[in-house]
């Protein structure tokens, strides 16, 4: 450890982080509580699983399960708990939640953490109009219970109390990056173009995901839930690997990303519950994988299994760290974590 990178566990480091740690204690308490109130069941998933996931360019720790004949089983720690609450789901649960602890390899910054709390929750028969209410609700609890007057980030200010701003992908791309982007929802090549003519450049073998997801971050999301929150809804398919199709378009998804202050707070889906399609979607996901990363994760039959067989649902996955952060005017995220890794200064 460098002698000039500051110990997370030295007094005065801690001193200083003591009553972030004490407001983030404070807001999941108020968050529990409203849950509860609103008929939900929490979970405690397990962090061990099969498979972590199925998109392309997430990344899990791996780590095996070695039986007593020493025979070992490849695990994974999970990157959200939502292959198993869609199982409980199945089970028969209607209204479930969970303060997850979560796992990401290759994530690291003043935003992100390679272990962190990911607030998940899910509503059986009920459609995403429910459950983005559920995520303003949230913020707007965070905000109360760290007794600020706003969301703070990097003099960016965003008040939950006002009313949400709602924002589709073709209306975002139109406002803030000047692209017509409907015409190009299967063009990689003219996205490209248009990417270039806003000034983002990409490299020449670059996918359409990966040139959509260059102008997302470059040009959009810094103007999102500036001085209110925003709800960025209605991707296209592709970008939405676990929601179900519009029923009024099949190329965009019932899909939202919840901003505040220009940073991306939390996911949801009306979710999908086709398991031939999921099962199309997660092996076409695993093979950009290898083409990418030289690497591909199992897929988990029992996962996808459930999906069939469960109901009509809606759900979330919040980063309840981030939302900290903004609700008490942290600095970054390891300023809300009780015990960061500390991986800056290492060799």
């Amino acid at each position: 450890m460098s002698p000039d990178v500051p110990i997370w566990w030295s007094p005065e480091a801690h001193a200083r982080r003591r009553g972030l740690l004490a407001a983030r204690g404070v807001i999941k308490a108020s968050m529990r509580g409203w849950f509860e109130s609103q008929g939900f069941t929490e979970t405690e998933c397990g962090q061990l699983q099969y498979s972590p996931g199925n998109e392309a360019h997430l990344h899990a720790f791996e780590t095996s399960f070695v039986a007593e004949n020493g025979r070992r089983t490849p695990l994974f720690l999970h990157t959200s708990p939502e292959f198993a609450m869609k199982k409980l789901l199945a089970a028969g649960e209607t209204r479930i939640f969970d303060f997850a602890r979560a796992f990401r390899n290759r994530e690291t910054g003043v935003r992100h953490a390679p272990e962190f709390t990911m607030l998940e929750w899910y509503r059986a028969g009920e459609g995403i109009e429910a459950v983005m209410a559920d995520a303003a609700q949230l913020a707007r609890l965070a905000l109360l219970a760290a007794g600020a007057k706003a969301l703070t980030w990097r003099g960016a200010a965003c008040d939950p109390l006002a009313n949400p701003n709602y924002l589709t992908l073709i209306e975002a791309f139109d406002q803030y990056a000047g692209i017509e982007l409907e015409p190009l929802l299967t063009d990689a090549a003219g996205l490209a173009a248009a990417a270039r003519r806003a000034g983002i450049e990409t490299p020449q073998d670059a996918s359409w995901t990966d040139v959509f997801s260059a102008i997302l971050v470059t040009l959009i999301e810094p103007k999102l839930g500036q001085g209110r929150l925003t709800f960025l809804h209605r991707y296209p398919v592709s970008e939405a690997a676990l929601s179900r199709p519009a029923p009024d378009d099949v190329r965009f998804a019932e899909r939202f990303e919840l901003y505040a202050c220009g940073v991306e707070l939390a996911n949801g889906y009306r979710e999908l519950t086709d398991a031939h399609l999921l099962r199309m979607r997660q092996m076409r996901e695993m093979d950009l994988k290898q083409q990418v990363y030289g690497e591909r994760y199992p897929l988990d039959e029992d996962f996808i299994a459930a999906v069939g067989a469960m109901p009509e649902a809606s759900g979330v996955a919040l980063g309840f760290d981030r939302l900290v952060m903004l609700a008490t005017g942290a600095q970054e995220i390891s300023d809300v974590l009780w015990t960061p890794l500390g991986l800056e200064g290492r060799p």
